[in-house]
């Protein structure tokens, strides 16, 4: 009788490891996010809602260093995110574009030179009104 027994942890299977990614499918429209500094680029795809589909950097493209921040740097980037969206399916693409880097324009070119339909081009760079408090005049 005691042979049996089975114990409720033995009848509970284990949990997988990892969740199953979400399978983005239908994806025609989304929107293209593109952060330029002067260190690196960062490009986000994401969906109508925000959710972000694709996202790349020019370090994870395999430049390091100041080659970072080179507008090539930023097209190699943008490139690696179209390229991945169009496997989704995407077709048109709004873009907002955000820092004074040197590879903002060249981002958003081979965004269209991958395939993608850009209808919209919006910098949405944080301008400030008049900003923070100068410091106090040097006395020398």
């Amino acid at each position: 009788m005691a042979d049996e027994k089975t114990t409720p942890a033995a009848t509970k299977a284990a949990p997988s490891a990892a969740p199953r990614k979400k399978a983005w499918k239908s994806v025609t429209f989304a929107k293209v996010h593109i952060q330029c500094s002067f260190n690196n680029t960062i490009v986000t795809l994401t969906d109508d809602r925000g959710d972000v589909l694709i996202w790349a950097t020019a370090g994870g493209s395999g430049f390091r260093g100041t080659k970072k921040g080179t507008p090539f740097a930023a097209g190699v980037t943008a490139k690696k995110v179209a390229d991945r969206a169009v496997q989704l399916g995407v077709k048109q693409v709004a873009v907002f574009i955000k820092g004074p880097g040197p590879g903002r324009e060249t981002a958003v070119r081979s965004l269209g030179s991958a395939g993608l339909m850009v209808i919209s081009l919006k910098d949405v760079t944080p301008m400030p009104h008049n900003g923070c408090r100068p410091p106090k005049a040097r006395r020398v």
